[in-house]
């Protein structure tokens, strides 16, 4: 089997987390469906709280394809539905994290996203 690129860097995300982060893996989940306005979509990882809550949505993209707001965009379209604490973009190359303020439909661009606390 080959790896595709975004793949990769979804690997290599998750081992971020876990590695460097300190989220648990039985706290992270990779690839599943969900709904969104009535469409089929499909998150790369979302990482829970202790709680059970999502804390953290993370949209992987292949590293040849740029961020830009379009990409911002499609993860807040899937936040508003899942309502995660924290985004995260990622091509591998380029990382961006979000921490939201849902009363006021913003989102703040933080230098990373915060380690895991029990």
């Amino acid at each position: 089997m080959v790896l595709q690129p975004e793949e990769w860097v979804r690997q290599h995300t998750v081992r971020y987390l876990m590695d460097q982060k300190g989220y648990p893996k039985s706290l992270i989940n990779v690839e599943k469906q969900l709904s969104v306005n009535g469409l089929k979509k499909r998150y790369d990882v979302v990482v829970f709280s202790n709680t059970g809550a999502i804390a953290i949505l993370v949209e992987c993209k292949s590293p040849d394809i740029n961020i830009d707001q379009n990409t911002f965009d499609q993860i807040a379209r899937y936040n508003l539905q899942l309502r995660a604490k924290y985004l995260m973009v990622t091509n591998g190359r380029e990382h961006f994290y979000c921490k939201m303020d849902f009363e006021h439909e913003k989102y703040r661009f933080l230098k990373d996203i915060p380690d895991f606390s029990r």
